[in-house]
């Protein structure tokens, strides 16, 4: 009997279940069950019933009550489309009641600085916010916080995320967000805890961020952000591993804004542990070179402390040994034991080489307007060959070296299915192939600049280079075409040849009062010595009129030597290119020698060297220190007495020593005190780089620089018709500033503020330099 009556009990508790189940569910009204006929939806108005058909649980026919209209409700809320679901009965029709969620007609974004539009859209889209989806408010609440959460890691505690969403026709939503991203908290101490090995000073030092210094403006290592916090306690974990204290260890890092919120201060608390000494090196493994080739290139010293980044550096060379030996799979791993009594470590460098591998297949991507064969010519690893991962990346930098591609990327994955072969996959990102322009610009030292040039380094995608062009400035006047084919013959033995006319008025170059009319025809050859050298050979044919007007210098020269002539030259120069790539380059070197000289028969005989050299330094991957010198030294022979002034260098101005007038420095006429220029040059620069901090895709065509310029040219020549003669150092002219350089479609704008060190009477200065032009 008991069991019976707790039986009842039991069923009373689950009826009694059921119906608060079913009451506690909005939109109920089914009394009873019935067999639906028909189902009926209401209150549509974007969304098809169709839809709503596919995302019910039940079908006209089936048998509908309390739980299954309990489950059409769920089914519905689940789709997010709705704000309201009623299930109701007419008769034996199953009628929906809906209540539609808008549609965003649009999104706007504003006040955004810090995170670029597009990539807040994206990140939007991916959590539900976008243009033609369903309004859900929910969604909006955790944007809003999510995008307080991404200023603040980026420092800007003051953030203020606003959304406002306006009804709009059609049961639509415009969705606006406005973002007040405030000022960035800077950080205003940095304090260490646990360090004694070592002062916090000198600690602070690998750090990034730091309280605001002079640059801080450029810098920005005042403005705390959570990555960049990340990143220097990786550098604090470097500085400690490298210098033998393995077991460092970052115990807590604490943050905190004072209550204005615009200063922060960070906490760093350490353990430094005891400095570990290397007690042994080993090799395992199975190398497949000798170990006596391998040991040399381990920097790791026994005896001396432990240092991860010489571990690491270690491995890596012995890697790309193995690499360019064909083992293109090969793994090194390091394995320290370590000797907790005695603070020792044994590194054991594991080599497993694998097997070497050939290359099968040389494929070329990307390529649409350049033919395969202007880029395999260039190709240093081979199909076929074993392969060399010295070989792959000189092939790269050949590549980059051609001036035709803005990316080139070379990967080598493994082929299927073979254990001993790789295919080499170049994939380039072509650049225009040429440029038409016609144009009107200006700049300091020739004025209004007219021009109209086709150029195509890259003719018809065959490498050849053609090039037509038309200058006209209040100086110069310019008519040339050049042709040239790197690849004469298919050792690359190069041929070119020019044509050009020029006309030259000195007055209003350099205040000197002659002019000249230049014809030049002239062939040229190039011949590759190695991969990075090469020799040239080149034949000229010169005609001069000179017009000596009121120069006692240029009437002279007329009286000596007459004022038309007809010189053949030679040209002989060897250069040797080591850059990374030709525009921008990050580091080594470019080295240029040439001489030149009028053979015997010419109406004026002379001969010209000059020397140039670029060299770059990387001292981080976006700060590079350039290097320059150029030196030129000309003299007569034969029947001419001095080398022909208007063959003289100079130097002052953008592409010398900044800070002085184009063409200005050196010796001056007696009389006019015009600037005539010297046979001999000597000048140079120091110049530090780095990228222009804007980001993005601009950051590559803009550089900014600080440079030491110096420079002057002299005259050899002892005449009363020079201010002075003679070579002397002391005459050096020094000046440093800033730089700006942006690649525009026109080519080079550089910008300089430039002061001059050393001053003297009569030379004439220029702070702000700069040079530019527009096409149409």
């Amino acid at each position: 009997m008991r069991a019976k009556i707790q039986s009842l009990r039991h069923g009373a508790w689950r009826a009694l279940l059921l119906c608060a189940l079913a009451t506690s569910i909005p939109g109920m009204a089914i009394a009873e069950v019935f067999q639906v006929s028909d189902i009926r939806v209401e209150g549509l108005r974007r969304i098809a019933p169709g839809t709503v058909f596919n995302y019910l649980p039940i079908q006209v026919g089936d048998t509908v009550g309390d739980d299954v209209t309990g489950g059409i409700i769920r089914a519905l809320y689940q789709t997010g489309f709705f704000d309201d679901v009623r299930v109701e009965r007419d008769g034996n029709v199953l009628v929906i009641q809906v209540r539609e969620r808008p549609a965003i007609a649009e999104i706007k974004i504003s006040g955004n600085k810090d995170i670029e539009t597009k990539a807040l859209e994206t990140a939007l889209a991916d959590i539900g916010l976008k243009e033609g989806r369903v309004f859900n408010r929910s969604v909006l609440d955790r944007i809003e916080q999510e995008l307080e959460r991404q200023y603040f890691a980026r420092g800007k505690y003051g953030v203020v995320v606003q959304s406002t969403v306006s009804p709009l026709e059609r049961n639509r939503v415009a969705v606006n967000i406005e973002i007040i991203e405030g000022l960035t908290a800077r950080i205003k101490q940095i304090n260490l805890i646990g360090n004694q090995a070592f002062e916090a000073d000198e600690l602070r030092k690998v750090f990034e961020l730091g309280p605001t210094r002079w640059n801080s403006f450029y810098t920005k290592n005042d403005q705390y952000s959570k990555q960049k916090l990340a990143g220097d306690l990786e550098s604090l974990r470097s500085f400690y591993l490298d210098r033998g204290y393995i077991k460092f260890d970052v115990k807590s890092t604490q943050v905190s804004i004072s209550a204005d919120r615009k200063d922060i201060y960070v906490t760093v608390t350490i353990d430094e542990g005891q400095p570990f000494r290397v007690s042994d090196i080993k090799l395992a493994g199975d190398p497949s070179v000798p170990a006596e080739q391998l040991f040399p290139l381990i920097h790791l010293k026994r005896g001396e402390f432990f240092s991860r980044k010489l571990t690491t550096e270690s491995a890596e060379r012995i890697s790309n040994l193995l690499g360019d030996e064909g083992y293109a799979f090969a793994n090194v791993n390091t394995i320290p034991e370590v000797d907790e009594e005695k603070h020792e470590v044994a590194v054991t460098f594991f080599v497993d080489a694998g097997k070497r591998v050939y290359v099968r297949r040389v494929d070329m991507q990307g390529n649409t307007r350049t033919r395969d064969e202007v880029l395999r010519r260039e190709m240093r690893q081979l199909e076929t060959a074993w392969f060399s991962a010295d070989l792959v990346r000189k092939s790269r930098e050949r590549l980059q070296r051609l001036g035709y591609f803005d990316e080139v990327a070379i990967e080598t994955p493994a082929v299927p299915g073979s254990a001993d072969q790789v295919d080499v996959e170049v994939k380039v990102k072509e650049k225009p192939a040429g440029n038409l322009a016609a144009g009107i610009g200006f700049s300091q030292s020739d004025g209004i600049l007219l021009n109209a040039s086709v150029t195509q380094n890259n003719f018809l995608g065959t490498g050849k280079r053609v090039a037509v062009a038309f200058n006209n400035s209040s100086s110069t006047t310019l008519y040339q075409f050049g042709y040239t084919n790197p690849y004469y013959t298919v050792d690359g033995i190069s041929r070119g040849f020019n044509l050009s006319y020029r006309e030259t008025d000195y007055d209003e170059l350099v205040g000197a009062d002659y002019s000249t009319d230049i014809g030049i025809a002239g062939l040229n050859f190039g011949l590759p010595i190695t991969d990075t050298s090469r020799a040239g050979l080149g034949f000229n044919y010169q005609y001069t009129d000179f017009t000596a007007g009121e120069s006692e210098i240029a009437q002279d020269f007329v009286a000596n030597n007459g004022n038309t002539f007809s010189d053949f030259s030679l040209t002989a120069s060897y250069t040797r290119d080591t850059r990374d790539k030709a525009v921008f380059p990050t580091r080594g070197s470019l080295r240029s020698l040439q001489a030149e000289l009028t053979v015997p028969g010419s109406d004026l005989q002379y001969y010209k060297i000059r020397y140039d050299e670029q060299l770059y330094i990387p001292l981080t991957s976006r700060y590079i220190v350039a290097l320059s010198a150029n030196l030129g030294y000309g003299d007569s022979y034969g029947e001419t007495n001095y080398l022909p002034f208007f063959e003289n260098f100079y130097a002052g101005g953008p592409r010398s020593v900044r800070g002085w007038k184009a063409n200005t420095l050196g010796p001056r006429e007696v009389g006019s005190d015009d600037p005539v220029g010297g046979n001999l040059k000597f000048a140079g620069s120091i110049e530090f780089f780095a990228p222009a901090p804007i980001g993005g895709q601009f950051e590559k065509s803009l550089r900014l620089g600080a440079f030491l310029d110096f420079g002057n040219v002299w005259s050899t020549y002892d005449s009363n018709l020079l201010t002075y003669s003679g070579f002397d150092l002391g005459d050096l002219r020094y000046s440093t500033g800033v730089s700006v350089t942006w690649l525009s479609p026109v080519g080079a704008l550089s910008v300089s503020f430039a002061f001059p060190l050393n001053e003297k009477d009569g030379d004439e200065t220029q702070v702000f330099q700069f040079g530019f032009g527009q096409t149409f």
